[in-house]
């Protein structure tokens, strides 16, 4: 089992998450971030590190959010890894909550 980032990480993509992941398998894109399914430890340090509750236990998913398994997986094997925290964007509180927002992911 691993954990998933959801939807409400695009366009917000906070990067608290990174600062405690001790394998450092986070993977950064243009607005989103993502967990590389095969270096999760399950260690569940991240999730409550997120401030817009974006990350969740692969069991635990929103049935409305399954695809984002497959989308970390994928994307975890073409972007960057990030190990440090980084400024979040400028208009993240305003895009926290939004629905539907897999349409603005950047690849």
């Amino acid at each position: 089992m691993t954990f998933v980032v959801g939807e409400n990480c695009i366009k917000c993509k906070h990067t608290d998450c990174v600062e405690v992941c001790p394998v450092d398998c986070f993977y950064e894109g243009p607005n989103f971030l993502v967990i590389h399914p095969d270096e999760c430890i399950d260690c569940a340090l991240c999730e409550p590190e997120c401030p817009v509750s974006a990350i969740f236990s692969e069991d635990e998913l929103p049935d409305d959010q399954q695809a984002f398994v497959e989308l970390n997986a994928e994307l975890a094997d073409v972007w960057p890894n990030i190990t440090e925290m980084k400024e979040s964007p400028a208009d993240a509180d305003q895009w926290d909550g939004v629905e539907n927002k897999l349409q603005h992911l950047e690849r």
